[in-house]
Parts: C-alpha cells; structure tokens; sequence
C-alpha cells in the first residue's frame, strides 16, 4: 500500500445533493478554492439524492400534514410549514440562478410542475383539513389552495381516487397547483457535472477510512482508492461529511466533543410502483395523506405522480421496514457499530422510549403485499396487485440525542453538527433533507466561514434574494421571486397543463 500526501482547502465526503449543493455555492463565493469530492459508489447521487430512494417531492408544506399540528385550544400551529416553505423557496432560487447563468441547463431534467393534494377520511380529520387550509389560505406562502369535500369536485380533481369509492364516511382534500415533483438524483449529477468545469476533483470508488485532526490544526482523511487498491493521505483546512446514512460513523471518527451523545436508528423504505400505463394517466398529483395514530411522521402515506427518466410514473408508500446498515450500499454491522461508550445510554435511553416506533416497524416488516395492497386500496379503491411492483427504498437514519426533552430523543428532521472552531461539519437526519439543501448549506457556511460570510454577502443575495428576509413578512417580495424562478425552472402554468 502507498500512502500519498495530498493538500487542498476543502474535501467533500459523499457526491449527494448536499455536497453538490455546498461545492456549487462554494465554487460561485471562493472561486480559487481548491475542493476534492470522495464517493464510495461508482457515480453522483446514488444513495439517499437517488430518484429510486426519496419521495421526489419538493416539501414546502403544502400538502404534508405533519408539518402542521392541532394545539391544545385545537387551532392549527402552521409556523413548521412557514419554516420549511421558506427554506425550500432557497432552494428554487439557487437553481433558478444555476439556469439563468447557464451554469446547469434543461431544468425540465429535474423539476416539474405538479398540483400538491392532502387527502382525508372520517368527520374528524375533515375538520382538521379544513381548519388547517383556514389558517394557510390567508398566507401569502400558500395563496391558491382550495378545499374541497363535495365529491363532484374530488371526483374532477383526483378521478383514481374517487373511482369505485362506496363508503359514506366523509372525506376532503387540499389543492394547490404551485407544488412541484424533483428528481434529486438528475440533479445532484448535473450539479456535478457543473463542478468538474470548475476544476473540481471527483473521485469515484474511493471510500473514507478515517478521519483525524493534525498537529497543524488541518484534517487528514485516509482514503481508500478501491480500483487501484492503495491508501491516499489527504488533509484539508475544511471537510464536510454529507454521505446520508454514512455520516454518524465518521463524524464518530472525528473525535470532536459535538460528536459525543449522539446515535442512530436506521429505518429502509419500500414503495409500490404502477406498471399499468392506463392508470397511471389517470392520476396527475402528489396526494398526502394523514400518518394512522401512532405511526412516526416518516410513515405519512401519499400517492405521487413522479417524472423519472422523462417518464411519467406512479408511486405509493412509503411502507417502512428495518435494516441495521445506514446505507442501502452498507453493512450489516453499521448500527452495532455507531454503539459507542459515549452514547449507550441515549440509545438505551430511545430504545425505551420508542417502543410505539419498534412495533410499528415490526408490523411492517410482518405485512404482506395483500396487506400493503389493502393501504394501497385506502386510496385506490379499485387498486390491483397485478399493476403493482415493489421498490426498495433508501435507507435513512433518524438522529438519536440527549435534548431538553430528556436523553434518547428521536429527531426526525436534519440537522447540522460542526466542531466548534468550523473545520468540520456533518450533516444527519432525513426529512425534509433535499429540498431543503440550499437552506442547510447556508447553515454550514454560516458556522464554518463566519469570517467569509460579510464580503460573501452580496454574492449570496445576488444567488438567493430572499437570503436574510422573511417572505412572509414580504408577500411582494416573494410573488416577485416566485414568478421568476417558475419562469427560470419551466414551472409556468401552460407548461403544467401540457402534461396533464
């Protein structure tokens, strides 16, 4: 084995949509910067980013019910879908400025218009529904949402669902046409492809060992080139570990005091996918439903139309299931191998308080595809086990720490840990993960490039107008960026009807 030194500024761990996403705003704020990009697999965006292994859909709260809870006064908190809603207008904003520079081309690759529906069943969740578009219908972030629970307007609205539906139980949905369908796997590789124009170095097949800090106050990654069979030395004055799953054992590497407490439950997905051609033309939107009682919020089902490949498909899910590795790529050992001292008692601590959790995920490991046929029927009433197939889904690992709540507690969104100084940072957690990727990058930035962050400023406003402002607070403000990023990325209204 030969052990090579190698120097540059800043080093990327995992060609996903998140380090694609911080090299490209890195490469727009420090140009002369030098970045290295490692990734186990042999291409970009295979693992979590992949079009196979999320949802696709570009959350902004217009339809995910479980960003808006009922308080104990039984109004409905929305502050949540304000949040995420904000976060991912960063996101279009960013993309629109890759396409208006012609830095990345043919958005149409990777984002699509698509109407975003929620969709429920008995007396009490309608008048949830119809609290919570009272609450959101006055918002400017979600002017245009209608409600319905008259069964001639869902019949016109979502004809698959209502078709061969008997029951008399009330039902009611949301729709708001300004949704969109994202194909993170397309555009984590063109993302990519953008990078290598910028002389960025991309290696494939190359799989961090460890990670260390120097004498100096540099990073040495040890890497391993898996083609050639050798160990390469690298140090960096910056390294971001943003490989999914993949990132708790290295963060533990590190060694960094924020590193300690914290662990990982990983939860794998499956998801039904439509083979009938004729059904699938029958649906044109994403329709999220309400997660059963008891269920963790990853279990919300929905019915989406997806754009893969330029091909119109169907999916149903997610169906969860459990797998001890935190890559779908990974081992079997990886959960029992992220147990370290410091953190055996917050996952003792989680493994006592997530029993509701474990035996939901037992259950669904136990169901079989009748049973899944039958939750599939809950919204395809005339639903046949014969158009349907199973994909598995990617792996995610819910970040388990000690918080206020008490130690043990489950997160279930992303998060951010950084060693104090800002040499290094991580990225754990799930969703709204993707979408929400120009929002987190900027986090990083803003605790690792303090320093950087006033003489960046105004390239970042030029990038991401709406940086620093509320667009709550600024309904003009975002009716302007919002018309032009539809305009920039093809999401204009004409466009969408030609594919219905």
């Amino acid at each position: 084995m030969s052990d090579l030194q190698n120097k540059t500024d800043v080093i990327l761990i995992g060609a996903g949509v998140m380090s694609s996403t911080l090299g490209s705003l890195l490469k727009e704020l420090a140009p002369e910067w030098e970045i290295k990009v490692f990734e186990k697999l042999a291409k970009a965006g295979e693992e979590s980013s992949n079009e196979w292994n999320n949802a696709g859909t570009g959350h902004a709260a217009l339809c995910e019910l479980n960003y808006t809870s009922e308080k104990s006064d039984q109004s409905i908190d929305i502050s949540k879908a304000i949040k995420i809603n904000e976060q991912f207008q960063l996101s279009r904003q960013f993309w629109s400025y890759l396409v208006d520079s012609n830095l990345i081309r043919n958005p149409q690759d990777f984002i699509m218009p698509i109407p975003h529906m929620s969709f429920v069943q008995g007396e009490a969740d309608v008048n949830f529904l119809k609290k919570r578009f009272e609450a959101l219908s006055d918002n400017p972030l979600f002017a245009g949402m209608e409600f319905s629970d008259d069964p001639e307007k869902l019949q016109e609205w979502i004809p698959l669902i209502m078709e061969g539906r008997t029951s008399n139980e009330p039902i009611a949905a949301t729709k708001i046409d300004s949704g969109t369908d994202v194909n993170f796997g397309a555009l984590t590789r063109m993302l990519f492809d953008h990078l290598k124009t910028k002389n960025v170095e991309v290696n494939y097949k190359h799989s961090v060992e460890d990670i260390k800090r120097t004498s100096d106050g540099l990073w040495q990654v040890k890497v391993h080139d898996m083609e050639r069979g050798k160990t390469e030395t690298h140090t960096a004055k910056f390294v971001f570990i943003g490989c999914g799953g993949g990132s708790l054992p290295l963060l533990q590497k590190t060694g960094i005091p924020e590193s300690k407490h914290i662990g990982g439950f990983p939860v794998s997905g499956l998801f039904m996918v439509c083979k009938n051609d004729e059904v699938v033309e029958k649906h044109h939107a994403k329709v999220y439903g309400k997660a059963k009682v008891g269920a963790p919020p990853m279990s919300v089902p929905h019915l989406d139309t997806r754009y893969i490949d330029n091909k119109k498909t169907l999916l149903f899910g997610p169906f969860a299931g459990f797998s001890p590795k935190f890559l779908k790529s990974g081992s079997n050992f990886d959960l029992i191998g992220s147990v370290k001292p410091n953190n055996v008692i917050t996952m003792l601590a989680a493994g006592m308080k997530e029993m509701a959790l474990t035996k939901y995920l037992i259950q669904q490991v136990l169901l079989s595809n009748e049973k899944r046929l039958e939750e599939l029927q809950e919204f395809i009433p005339n639903a046949k086990i014969e158009d349907w197939d199973i994909v598995v889904a990617g792996q995610r690992v819910q970040v388990i720490k000690d918080t206020a709540a008490g130690k043990g507690t489950l997160q279930f969104g992303t998060e951010v840990v950084s060693a104090a100084d800002g040499s290094i940072a991580a990225l754990l957690g799930a969703s709204p993960g993707a979408s929400t990727a120009v929002h987190v990058m900027l986090e990083v930035l803003e605790k690792c490039f303090p320093e950087h962050m006033m003489e960046w400023e105004m390239k970042i406003k030029e990038m991401i107008p709406s940086y620093g402002v509320s667009l709550v607070d600024n309904p003009e403000l975002f009716h302007e960026i919002h018309e032009a990023t539809a305009k920039s990325l093809g999401l204009t209204e004409e466009k969408e009807l030609a594919f219905i």
